[in-house]
């Protein structure tokens, strides 16, 4: 286990040494994204080669989220208990271990469905365990008054990741089932090692054990929070049922009536309008009116779902998902910040696995939400539905939670170095 994080009166890292913390922390997770998105690729094709099941296939991403789930709130208690950055850097290791493992057995032979499925599930927990403890570091290392930046551009960089993840995992498997293992394997390991380089931080006081109540703690203060509440619920609804992306085969083949190629060019849509998102945010960022900005980004998610939805060309198709993409980037970015800046430092690692857990939820069920309201009503009036849906949840949380609406900046004087929250949105 990783040592225990003594609490102690340090001083704030000079400016010079947040800058480096925040690029070492940002080539680590880029990298450590990369691997992940290669794996997913790797991992599903070798499953459904292996199996021919469809089932099988689907069951992959439910071997993942499994152990996500089950470990959420012991993972979040780890992230505000012991030194964060080793935290994150014993889980990049063991998922370089479990791809050195798992390119070994393609190598030798020896690999078997059921050794990839409890690989798949070693890679679930080690990503319960780093997922809050790395976006609990993320105001610690990001530059004074640069938590918007940074948060652009590490959501930017997983985006870009999305991007040539799949593409290079796809490419490396032609190459030799064991190939994407290979460098998956090297990529995790180099992030262990930046990890490794970045030094110490900042501190957190040392918790109590894992009781009861310091589990929960989170959930509690989630609860008890109006601000933090409102946006990872409207995160929650907006992922559940604006899933259009889950039914893009069927679009591509029936209703858009395009090959491979076009499934190929409305998947990358989304992370491409994404990017140039993070790229205008990194130069033009939110100002004012951040909670606003928000809600309108929400809104515009679901009109581009809706648009998408009743679109019969595939070039109208496209920039529907790109400035679904956009619009998420955009409240992504809000949302991530308003978190961190409404959480103290030491609740951080339980607020934030709360949150990957919500997250991590909707994904699943937002899946299983687009097929079984495409298999009632159809294929289109399905993503109608649930864009229609987005829109109308939005403007719901905007009088649910009007604190949260009128939060106006997303950087203050010293929230993002102490923990402190923002009085604007009223926890």
């Amino acid at each position: 286990m990783p040592q225990r994080q003594q609490s102690h009166s340090g001083v704030e890292p000079a400016g010079r040494k947040r800058d480096r913390s925040f690029g070492l922390y940002f080539c680590a997770g880029g990298a450590s994204e990369l691997a992940s998105q290669i794996a997913g690729v790797a991992v599903a094709w070798q499953v459904y080669a292996l199996t021919g099941s469809v089932i099988a296939l689907g069951l992959v991403g439910l071997t993942q989220f499994l152990p996500n789930m089950a470990l959420t709130l012991f993972a979040g208690h780890a992230a505000d208990i012991y030194d964060r950055r080793r935290v994150v850097q014993i889980c990049q290791a063991v998922e370089a271990l479990t791809a050195a493992l798992l390119a070994w057995g393609c190598a030798a032979g020896w690999l078997t469905v059921g050794e990839l499925f409890a690989a798949v599930a070693v890679l679930g927990a080690a990503e319960a365990f780093k997922a809050p403890a790395a976006a609990a570091m993320l105001s610690a290392v990001a530059p004074d008054g640069g938590l918007q930046k940074a948060t652009t551009l590490t959501t930017g960089a997983f985006q870009a990741a999305a991007i040539a993840g799949p593409a290079l995992g796809g490419l490396l498997y032609t190459v030799a089932p064991a190939a994407p293992y290979m460098v998956m394997a090297a990529l995790g390991l180099l992030a262990a090692i930046l990890s490794g380089a970045m030094g110490s931080v900042r501190s957190t006081p040392v918790q109590d054990g894992p009781t009861v109540a310091s589990l929960i703690a989170g959930v509690n203060f989630v609860w008890r929070s109006p601000a933090i509440l409102g946006t990872i619920s409207l995160d929650l609804f907006a992922v559940l049922l604006g899933g259009a992306t889950t039914l893009l085969p069927i679009f591509a083949r029936n209703i858009l009536h395009t090959g491979p190629w076009g499934l190929g060019v409305l998947r990358a849509a989304p992370a491409i309008g994404a990017l140039v998102a993070a790229t205008a945010l990194t130069r033009w960022p939110i100002e004012r009116r951040a909670g606003l900005r928000m809600f309108q980004a929400v809104i515009v998610f679901g009109l581009a779902t809706t648009v998408f939805a009743l679109s019969r060309s595939i070039w109208l198709s496209v920039m529907a998902l790109a400035a679904l993409g956009a619009a998420d980037m955009v409240s992504m970015v809000i949302r991530i910040a308003l978190v961190q800046l409404a959480t103290p430092d030491a609740m951080r690692g339980r607020v934030g696995a709360v949150n990957f857990l919500f997250v991590g939820a909707s994904y699943q069920l937002g899946g299983v939400e687009s097929g079984l309201t495409a298999a009632l009503f159809g294929t289109a009036p399905a993503a109608l539905l649930g864009g229609l849906g987005t829109v109308a949840v939005a403007l719901l949380w905007m009088r649910l939670f009007p604190s949260l609406k009128s939060v106006e900046r997303l950087e203050q004087a010293d929230g993002a170095a102490h923990g402190k929250s923002l009085t604007a949105l009223g926890t």
